[in-house]
């Protein structure tokens, strides 16, 4: 590792807030999402110095996050979280607002691959191709996935302005 390298404790610091929202919202849960993303960064640290191109680690770690939440569901099978959001303090701008909160509980209930799936396009802004790379599958059911949870949350949310306004 040379000297222009950053230190794995320095990416964790400088992008575990970012990466704990990817894993809240995949999860639904901050418990299990602070489980998920230290499982995926203990792995990552195990492997650092074989990760060629640091500036890529985030997105290594988020693909990490992807594939390890994979896992968990062909374990427990289908889950429908039912705890209550967190304070502010974790949920940001989605807690701000009435419409955000129902459009959140709504995310919450769908399917999990559903809820990956807009996780990784939308929240994280990622393409469809890098987001069938994450979760490992292909760009059609990362389309299809995506469709038809905008389907179910307009569906569930008909005189929410914010359904209006989703893709």
């Amino acid at each position: 590792m040379s000297d222009s390298e950053p230190r794995f404790a320095d990416f964790m610091a400088a992008s575990w807030a970012r990466l704990y929202r990817t894993a809240y919202l995949l999860t639904g849960d901050p418990h299990e999402a602070e489980d998920l993303l230290q499982t995926v960064l203990a792995k990552t640290c195990v492997r650092w110095g074989s990760i060629r191109d640091k500036r890529a680690a985030e997105a290594y770690v988020r693909r990490g996050l992807a594939r390890e939440v994979q896992r968990t569901w062909r374990r427990r099978g289908r889950e429908v979280v039912t705890d209550s959001l967190p304070d502010p303090g974790h949920a940001g701008a989605l807690a701000t607002r009435a419409d955000h909160l129902a459009l959140w509980q709504e995310i919450r209930n769908l399917p999990p691959r559903m809820r990956a799936t807009l996780v990784l396009r939308y929240f994280e802004d990622l393409t469809e191709a890098q987001t069938a790379d994450a979760l490992g599958c292909s760009i059609g059911s990362v389309k299809s996935q995506t469709h038809h949870a905008l389907v179910r949350l307009r569906a569930a949310l008909p005189d929410l302005e914010l359904a209006k306004e989703l893709p």
